[in-house]
């Protein structure tokens, strides 16, 4: 179904408001990914809140590793809540529209938390690589103020590259159309819609993809590479496995997050498919969000330790009252 964007205008050259394209014309396959989504969302929620609480909550893990999990589930809520509400209104309702300046408010917080977690998973990658190659000198490398100062760069690296990107997408012309061929606001079916020419911001986009996501990969690669040299001299093979199991949880997320990031952002233009661009942004907003707390809880004594200490407080708290 097409879309008069001219009641949307207010001159030939300013689309005021956008609208999301619909996912099928089968209401029964909207409301199927609708309730998909939905139990994706509310998993996702609930498991990185738990995980957020318990480390907060439980001092044997106050450790860089957790200190920065912590911050990963905190990123996690505010990502799916980005986008995941949007999108489920949009599935099982005709109000698929949405505002310029709510469109660039949702793509700012996309960007920002995206971001973000690239920053933090080399953040992890590092403070892996320190605790296994270099375990004596591990307290005062990532002391709690190296930690800090982690954690704020990879934050402030998302909030300067989310506000760069908004910022220069949405100073183009809008002129029609104005269906975003898209779940929500990301940024290259937006820019899609611009007028002119929009080579610079493609250029920008690919820069920003290129420091902010190959960058933070490879110093990932690099850590890895420095653990399973340093794994593969250990004497012990217990020793091994313990060195391993630590980074098993973490690798797997960064597969997840990377692979689907990488395939959206680092090819080329005119190999993107709207169908395959739509199911790689439901894997990486709702399936890798969803997925991250069980990775880690269910390959972590200390966290599920931490996590039944949590509900059982919780269930004892509802029974009182």
């Amino acid at each position: 179904m097409s879309i008069n964007c001219s009641l949307w205008q207010e001159n030939s050259l300013s689309v005021k408001r956008f609208a999301f394209s619909k996912f099928s014309e089968v209401p029964g396959e909207c409301f199927l990914l609708f309730t998909l989504i939905l139990l994706m969302f509310l998993v996702s929620l609930t498991g990185n809140e738990l995980i957020a609480i318990a480390i907060c909550t439980s001092p044997a893990l106050h450790t860089p590793m957790y200190f920065f999990l912590a911050n990963l589930s905190l990123l996690e809520i505010g990502y799916t809540c980005s986008v995941i509400p949007k999108m489920l209104q949009s599935l099982v309702s005709e109000a698929r529209e949405i505002s310029r300046e709510g469109c660039a408010t949702q793509m700012f917080f996309f960007t920002f938390f995206g971001i973000t977690e690239c920053c933090l998973l080399a953040a992890m990658a590092y403070d892996r690589c320190m605790a296994i190659c270099s375990p004596l000198h591990y307290a005062t490398r990532m002391s709690h103020g190296v930690c800090a100062h982690l954690a704020i760069v990879s934050w402030g690296m998302g909030c300067i590259v989310g506000l760069g990107q908004t910022n220069f997408i949405f100073s183009l012309n809008f002129c029609g159309p104005c269906e975003i061929d898209h779940f929500f606001c990301d940024l290259p079916p937006v820019l899609a819609l611009a007028c002119g020419d929009t080579s610079q911001n493609e250029a920008a986009i690919f820069v920003a993809a290129i420091l902010c996501i190959s960058s933070p990969f490879l110093l990932i690669i690099y850590s890895y590479v420095r653990i399973l040299v340093a794994v593969l001299v250990m004497p012990s093979p217990e020793g091994r496995h313990k060195a391993l199991s630590t980074c098993s949880s973490h690798l797997l997320v960064v597969t997840l997050f990377f692979g689907s990031g990488s395939i959206t952002y680092l090819r080329p233009k005119s190999s993107h498919l709207p169908g395959m661009d739509k199911l790689l942004a439901l894997f990486y907003t709702a399936v890798t969000s969803m997925l991250n707390p069980i990775i880690y809880s269910l390959r972590n004594k200390e966290v599920k330790a931490a996590l039944r200490k949590t509900l059982s407080l919780k269930t004892s708290r509802a029974i009182n009252r």
